[in-house]
């Protein structure tokens, strides 16, 4: 916990002096996106609160939204937890993965496209990779996906996605063997990323149905083989 509390308080200069519930909210959920607070991890508010500087209720507010957000549960005389998902929870959120950013890159317009982004996190991957490094790898797989959708330019789309990202992040966390499930998509998000500057919307768009219905099966099989009486997965 303390070297998550060390990045929090990294992140305090970003909410300058309008800090805000959502803006707390925003930075939590990057940091649970990035890995940061592990599914089940319990939030402390006091910790929490004292490494942002922002007060109790502010605070508060904003575990509300990410619990509306299916980020986090309150357990009645325990606390807030970061929530672990069920099997159920992993097939849906491959479904919403699948209908928004397949019909992202159907939608695209004419070529060039701007992959500037795409580009980026294609080698961030393969840095990490390289290092070792395979929650890093995970996290520029997530990136990648992310600025697939922006490729959309809808601010309604990249926020509907980012709290959908950040309960993929959680599902991640299940696998015991993290290389085993990123290490393939590096070079699977450079062929999505190949397509889209020779720009193939059709190739792109099959290589990504494909890819993500790979990812759901290999995730799925994991919580199989993982999966708790209550339909969650174990600890």
């Amino acid at each position: 916990m303390a070297e998550q509390l060390t990045g929090l308080a990294d992140d305090r200069a970003l909410l300058g002096r309008t800090s805000t519930a959502e803006r707390v909210s925003d930075i939590l959920r990057s940091r649970i996106a990035d890995g940061y607070f592990p599914p089940g991890t319990r939030l402390s508010e006091d910790s929490i609160g004292g490494a942002l500087g922002v007060s109790r209720n502010t605070l508060r507010e904003a575990f509300r939204l990410l619990t509306h957000e299916r980020l986090l549960v309150h357990e009645l005389n325990r606390g807030v937890f970061v929530r672990v998902l069920s099997i159920e929870d992993v097939e849906d959120i491959y479904r919403t993965r699948a209908l928004v950013e397949c019909a992202v890159v159907r939608g695209l317009e004419e070529p060039p496209y701007a992959l500037e982004g795409l580009a980026a996190a294609v080698e961030d991957g393969r840095a990490s990779a390289l290092e070792g490094d395979w929650k890093g790898v995970g996290t520029a797989n997530i990136h990648f996906h992310q600025e697939l959708v922006a490729l959309a330019g809808s601010e309604r789309t990249d926020e509907l996605m980012r709290s959908v990202f950040a309960e993929l992040r959680l599902a991640f966390h299940v696998v015991d063997e993290p290389r085993g499930l990123h290490e393939p998509y590096i070079a699977r998000n450079a062929e999505v990323l190949e397509a889209l500057r020779a720009g193939e919307r059709e190739t792109a768009e099959r290589l990504l149905a494909v890819y993500l219905e790979n990812s759901l099966d290999e995730v799925v099989d994991v919580y199989r083989r993982r999966v708790g009486g209550d339909g969650g997965a174990t600890a």
